[in-house]
């Protein structure tokens, strides 16, 4: 279950909510209509087509929609940790998360299901919260998310009470999630913040646009690091301290340094024509159920260190910012 809350900015004449939330908040109509639980303006139960007069609080519970049913597929899985109440995986790119429009198999949820229900100790049925989570639940343990294109570290809950834990842990940031990104271009210093507004835009639904109009969007901060450039071509680390859609991608282009294989923020690039997206979840620090604070490490990918080669090949001489 997703929370949403918001107050709604001055508006020169009324506005239906479910307009306002597209607009403003990152979440198509069709999405909150039908994953819709609850809506309160002003502590007061209403209906998505509510008029906004301006200044109101809002608050929104929803849910994203999937199908009824989700079969588990014997999917191989790049587990990093496990224990009896998480999984972490090395999410590869090109994977789903979970379930969604267009992508009902081929997803995390659907290799986590076959991976939970066929790895019981021997002469064992699933537990009873095991059970619960595969029954009523289709996206099983899902706590966060990786876009498909994005690869790296995954943690997910094997019971209801450990998807509730790490549920806390992201919605309360006490969370440690450190990227890795290949970008073109240079930033303007070797270290510094991002710190803007996130916005859908209005001219394309599948883009976001960073703005510094803070009464627009979500309010999104991302740490970064360049660890080198080589030529016009930068590698990037990247920490993230609010976890919006498309975050990374849009603050790097934000600052001139689109991502490169981004197929949604840049063009093709002319030297790497082939190049994927060069973005990677390499670091999840959380404290995990049993209590212990956890730090998991994805591999740098093999797609990252064929192109790092080929720039290390081109330029000899590349260039280091020190941390200035």
């Amino acid at each position: 279950m997703d929370l949403l809350q918001f107050s709604v900015s001055s508006l020169s004449q009324p506005e239906r909510l479910d307009s306002y939330v597209a607009a403003n908040q990152n979440i198509t109509r069709s999405r909150l209509k039908q994953g819709v639980k609850s809506i309160k303006v002003n502590n007061k139960d209403v209906k998505l087509s509510c008029k906004l007069k301006g200044g109101e609080i809002v608050e929104i519970q929803f849910e994203d929609p999937v199908q009824e049913d989700v079969l588990p597929e014997n999917i191989p899985l790049d587990i990093l940790y496990e224990d009896d109440d998480v999984t972490v995986i090395n999410k590869s790119q090109g994977m789903v998360t979970h379930p969604g429009a267009g992508n009902w198999t081929g997803t995390l949820v659907n290799a986590l299901l076959f991976h939970w229900l066929n790895n019981s100790p021997k002469n064992a049925e699933p537990s009873e919260s095991l059970q619960t989570i595969t029954k009523n639940n289709n996206r099983p343990g899902i706590v966060h998310r990786l876009d498909k294109d994005t690869s790296g570290v995954i943690i997910t809950g094997k019971t209801r009470e450990a998807e509730e834990w790490l549920q806390s842990k992201f919605y309360k940031r006490k969370v440690y999630k450190e990227y890795i990104a290949i970008v073109k271009g240079k930033p303007p210093r070797g270290r510094g913040e991002i710190k803007t507004q996130i916005v859908r835009d209005s001219h394309n639904r599948k883009k976001f646009i960073a703005t510094e109009d803070k009464t627009k969007g979500k309010f999104a901060h991302t740490d970064y690091t360049c660890l080198g450039v080589y030529g016009e071509y930068s590698l990037m680390k990247l920490k993230l301290h609010t976890g919006r859609t498309h975050q990374i991608r849009v603050h790097l282009k934000h600052i001139g340094c689109p991502i490169l294989g981004d197929p949604i923020y840049t063009r093709k690039d002319t030297n790497f024509p082939d190049a994927t997206l060069m973005l990677h979840a390499r670091v999840l620090g959380i404290k995990i159920p049993s209590g212990e604070k956890k730090f998991f490490v994805a591999p740098v990918p093999k797609r990252f260190k064929k192109i790092l080669f080929s720039l290390k090949q081109k330029y000899k001489k590349w260039e280091f910012f020190n941390g200035k």
